[in-house]
C-alpha cells in the first residue's frame, strides 16, 4: 500500500505529487484517511520557507524540515487503522487536531500545545494532509464532527479555531459594543459567523477586497470598511464612536495600524495574521490609550473541542467552502497567493 501526497521538494517551488510507503501504526498512533484538508494562508509561508518581519528581513523556517515535506494541517477524515495502544474505532469520521506539541514543556503542561517550543504541528514540522493518509500521534488528537461536512470539520481545526481563540479573548470588549474584524480571508469569514452565534451581535468588518466586503455583508455584517480609503479611519469612528474589540486577521503592518488607530480607550487588538511587515507606535499611547495588542497562534486542543460543540449547537452554517481535487494542490496555492480564493478551498483527498 502506497500514499500519494503533494509534497514539497524545494522552497519557492510548486508542489510536486511523491509516492511513499503507507505507514503501518505503531502504539497509540492513529492512521486517517484523509477525505478533505483545508488550504490554509500559513501554507504559504512554508512553501516558501519564511515569513515577512518588515524593514527587509524575513524569518528563515527551513531548518528541521526534511524534503519532500507534505504540508495540510486542516485535516478531516475517516480512520483507517490505529496501533495496539489506540482506543479508537475504525472507520470513525474525525476531524484531526494538528497543533500537536512535545508534551513535556511548560506550555504543552499547561495544555497550551499550539506554543510549544518543540512542536510536532502537522503540515509544520511534521508530514501533513495534502495527501491520501495521515498519521497522528495520538487518539485525543481526533474529534469526532458529528453531522458537519469534512471539508468544514476540517477548516475547524485552524481558520475556525484561530477565529474562535481570538474572538475569546475579546469576550469582555464584546460586552460592551460590537467588535470589529480586519480582513476577510478564510479566517475573517469564519470569524464573523462564530462571532455572530458567540455574542449575539453582527460585527463590523473591513478589507481592501470589495469582492470580500460583499461577501462579508452577504454573510450578516453590520457594516463594511475599505481601510485603505483615506478617510476609512473617520468612517469608523463615526459609526461607532471608537471600538473595544478588534480582531486583525491579516497582519500586516497596514492592518494593524488601521486596528489601532480606530480603538477607544481601553480598547484590545489581537493580532493572527501572518502576512508580516513591521509596527511602530509612541510608547506613550499605551498607558494613554490604556490599550492592548495581542498575538496568538491557532488555539489549544480544549479550545478545539469546544469550537466543534459551539457550531454543532448553535447550528453555525460554514462560510464558503470549495472543494478540488489533490492534484490542484499548488494551483490552489497560487490562486491564494494572487487573492482570487473567497472563503476556503479544500482538497478532496
Amino acid at each position: 500500500m502506497k500514499i500519494h501526497r503533494q509534497s514539497l521538494t524545494a522552497y519557492g517551488a510548486p508542489l510536486c505529487e511523491t509516492v511513499a510507503d503507507l505507514p503501518t501504526p505503531k502504539g497509540s498512533e492513529v492512521l486517517v484517511r484523509v477525505e478533505r484538508c483545508g488550504v490554509c494562508h500559513s501554507d504559504l509561508h512554508m512553501q516558501d520557507g519564511y515569513f515577512v518581519l518588515g524593514g527587509g528581513k524575513k524569518l528563515d523556517v527551513r531548518a528541521g524540515r526534511a524534503l519532500p515535506f507534505t504540508l495540510g494541517h486542516e485535516i478531516a477524515g475517516r480512520i483507517e487503522a490505529a496501533g495496539p495502544d489506540a482506543a479508537v474505532k475504525t472507520g470513525s469520521q474525525v476531524a484531526v487536531y494538528p497543533w500537536i506539541g512535545c508534551g513535556q514543556c511548560a506550555a504543552c503542561r499547561f495544555g497550551d500545545e499550539n506554543i510549544c517550543s518543540s512542536p510536532r504541528h502537522l503540515g509544520v514540522t511534521v508530514d501533513g494532509g495534502f495527501a491520501t493518509h495521515a498519521l497522528v500521534l495520538h487518539s485525543r488528537y481526533l474529534i469526532d464532527y458529528g453531522l458537519l461536512s469534512p471539508g468544514y470539520a476540517g477548516a475547524l481545526m485552524c481558520s475556525g479555531l484561530t477565529a474562535y481563540a481570538a474572538l475569546r479573548r475579546l469576550a469582555d470588549r464584546a460586552a460592551r459594543a460590537p467588535l470589529l474584524l480586519v480582513g476577510l480571508g478564510g479566517v475573517g469569514m469564519m470569524g464573523l459567523a462564530l462571532a455572530r452565534a458567540m455574542y449575539g451581535a453582527a460585527p463590523l468588518v473591513a478589507d481592501i477586497d470589495a469582492k470580500k466586503r460583499a461577501a462579508a455583508l452577504a454573510a450578516g455584517a453590520a457594516e463594511a470598511f475599505d481601510p485603505s480609503q483615506p478617510d476609512a479611519r473617520k468612517a469608523v469612528l463615526k459609526a461607532t464612536g471608537g471600538l473595544y474589540g478588534v480582531c486583525d486577521f491579516a497582519g500586516s503592518d497596514a492592518s494593524l495600524n488601521f486596528a489601532t488607530c480606530v480603538l477607544a480607550k481601553g480598547g484590545k487588538v489581537v493580532v493572527t495574521g501572518l502576512i508580516g511587515g513591521g509596527y511602530a507606535t509612541a510608547v506613550a499611547m499605551f498607558p494613554l490609550k490604556a490599550m492592548t495588542i495581542e498575538g496568538i497562534t491557532t488555539g489549544t486542543l480544549a479550545e478545539a473541542r469546544e469550537l466543534v460543540d459551539l457550531v454543532r449547537k448553535k447550528n453555525i452554517a460554514p462560510p464558503p467552502i470549495a472543494d478540488r481535487p489533490l492534484g490542484q494542490a499548488s494551483a490552489t496555492l497560487d490562486d491564494l497567493r494572487a487573492g482570487r480564493i473567497v472563503g476556503r478551498v479544500v482538497l478532496a483527498c
